[in-house]
């Protein structure tokens, strides 16, 4: 039985994730930061479906809690599950920001660091000796770090810094078989920066070969086959789920 952790699954990409690793017999440890009752829909609909999951709470923020939750993930696989070890991390949790340079405080600043760069970096550093020799880790960054999008700045700088550190994992952690892989989603309809209103979602689509924005569906299939054994020797990637955005 193989066992991923995956950060922010209470909404959005996160959940669809979550649902789709379980659809491939695997359980699925979801965090929630803010929404309790949402994730718990999510682990009941799993649960329905015939799948296992439990939901913790994250504030991916805050490396200090990381020793607990590594607790809490410890207890969670030997109680739910009867193991001792994770077979993948997905670093998905995060928000979106819209805001030029020239008007970003530092305060927005750190707070975009500390979730979509700092916190992967430690979060996986804590759960690292719980992951099971050829584990899978897949971290989520963004289109924008391709393609030059006005107001997300600090946004799309740490997620390009996320795509760096994710072949420094593959590097260094290929010893232990375990993979690291970056999926690079380009304009998906989701709560993230308050969603997409139809004049930009139009706008988007119209610079999408394939003439529409993705669904969280798109991506969540991507990282469910990175995850399995479908995805065995692919290492050290960036993966665009973007349907050819400006191309």
């Amino acid at each position: 039985m193989s066992v991923i952790v995956t950060t922010g699954g209470s909404r959005g990409i996160g959940a669809c994730a979550a649902e789709h690793i379980a659809r491939r017999g695997m359980g699925v440890i979801l965090t929630y930061n803010r929404h309790p009752e949402e994730a718990a829909r999510v682990v009941e609909g799993i649960e329905h479906a015939g799948g296992k999951a439990v939901a913790l709470k994250l504030d991916v923020s805050d490396v200090a809690s990381f020793s607990e939750f590594r607790e809490s993930v410890t207890l969670a696989l030997r109680e739910t599950w009867g193991l001792t070890t994770l077979s993948g991390l997905v670093n998905n949790a995060g928000y979106g920001l819209f805001n030029p340079l020239a008007t970003v405080s530092e305060a927005q600043f750190d707070g975009l660091f500390n979730v979509h760069l700092k916190g992967p970096f430690f979060l996986t550093q804590t759960l690292l000796p719980l992951l099971a020799d050829g584990a899978s880790i897949v971290n989520l960054t963004s289109a924008t770090t391709r393609v030059a999008t006005a107001g997300v700045a600090p946004y799309a700088a740490f997620k390009g810094g996320l795509e760096v550190l994710t072949r420094y994992m593959a590097k260094e952690f290929g010893e232990r078989r375990i993979r690291a892989n970056a999926v690079s989603p380009g304009a998906i309809r989701t709560e993230l920066g308050g969603g997409l209103n139809k004049e930009f979602e139009a706008l988007l689509a119209a610079q999408t070969a394939l003439g529409r924005v993705g669904e969280a569906e798109d991506v969540a299939r991507v990282i469910a086959t990175l995850l399995s054994q479908d995805g065995g020797w692919i290492n050290a990637q960036t993966i665009e789920v973007a349907g050819g955005y400006n191309i």
